[in-house]
């Protein structure tokens, strides 16, 4: 029998989403998750008790705790999406980042090569371990061009210095060890169940608050914007068809200036849930201090993963962001435990 997927990371936004699809596509998973601030075992609530779901809380810095799944569950794959994510706390608590995101990812990466030893032919020959990494690894675009696999590492942020030393050390343990290894590199994602520390989120919550919705900078800002579960079935694509040791860039295609999106959410929340005082929910704007080092431009060509593997992304910004608005408004019970403190959407990161 094969094993399961090992999901690292499994209760973050990304991560619980692709739980769900492995699920839907008969893939047996471990879900493995820290649980820290942007860990949430409620977004796993329509996991549990589904065929072939584990959960199990543990730290991917944590050899032993790694040691004791692996061993315990023998996966079949490991998809790492444990990550600390935020830019604006890796401004002010960079450490945390190099814990989790490098050594927890040599952790993995030695856990896998120990576990790749044990396995017979047929199993080493079907096992693979895919790293999901960010398009922010690669620094800034001008006002013309997008990312691809090609494209040369230029790390602006201590988050995205992390993640680019991670994605080194998997390419290493490819080349010099044989594990057989696969990278993705995605766009900015969005869609239910993301922390309310990011972008949409913090706009729709704070606007339904009535609280003055913040613009960095003049918020002429683009990035490229991806559904989740776009990205989610994009993962498991490249799992089950891609070439071993080959790294896969995941955009959707739609980029926007924050202004542009933040202006949008606005729209679709007069809509779905006017303002008390009448008034537009775009008159709560108000342009904040830029964020040190805040790169102008990320955008990607999605041509590899299009033309090999057959993905491209599903949901139009527009529609999707529109049903984001309304899962935030539907699902209160998610965040408003999240936001009760305040922590969730104060300002960080000003250096």
């Amino acid at each position: 029998m094969t094993g399961p997927v090992l999901v690292t990371g499994a209760a973050g936004f990304i991560g619980s989403s692709l739980v769900r699809v492995l699920l839907d596509v008969g893939r047996p998973v471990v879900a493995f998750d820290k649980l820290t601030y942007a860990g949430h075992r409620a977004s796993l609530a329509p996991c549990e008790g589904r065929p072939g779901y584990v959960f199990v809380q543990g730290d991917i810095a944590d050899e032993a705790a790694v040691a004791r799944v692996v061993e315990a569950h023998r996966p079949s794959a490991v998809m790492n999406l444990a990550a600390e994510s935020h830019v604006d706390r890796s401004i002010d608590a960079p450490a945390a980042f190099i814990d989790t995101n490098v050594v927890g990812t040599l952790v993995l990466l030695q856990a896998a090569r120990r576990h790749l030893e044990t396995l017979d032919a047929s199993a080493r020959a079907a096992f693979r371990f895919l790293h999901v990494s960010t398009d922010e690894v690669f620094g800034a675009l001008g006002p013309d061009g997008r990312f691809d696999e090609t494209t040369a590492y230029d790390p602006r942020s201590p988050y995205a210095a992390s993640k680019a030393a991670s994605d080194h050390l998997v390419r290493a343990w490819g080349h010099t060890f044989g594990l057989p290894v696969l990278l993705t590199n995605c766009s900015n994602n969005y869609g239910p169940r993301q922390h309310p520390e990011k972008l949409i989120p913090l706009t729709i919550l704070r606007a339904l608050a009535g609280q003055p919705l913040p613009i960095y900078g003049d918020g002429l800002q683009v990035r490229d914007w991806l559904h989740v579960m776009d990205h989610a079935r994009a993962l498991v694509r490249v799992l089950e068809r891609g070439r071993i040791g080959r790294t896969y860039a995941v955009g959707g295609e739609a980029e926007r200036t924050n202004l542009e999106v933040v202006q949008t959410i606005c729209a679709t929340l007069d809509a779905l849930s006017p303002r008390a005082d009448g008034r537009p929910h775009a008159t709560a704007l108000e342009h904040v201090a830029d964020r040190p080092g805040h790169d102008r431009r990320y955008a990607i060509d999605p041509a590899r993963i299009r033309d090999e593997l057959g993905w491209r992304p599903e949901t139009d910004f527009e529609t999707g962001l529109g049903e984001t608005a309304r899962w935030y408004l539907d699902n209160g019970d998610w965040w408003r435990p999240i936001v009760a403190d305040g922590a969730a959407t104060r300002r960080l990161g000003l250096g």
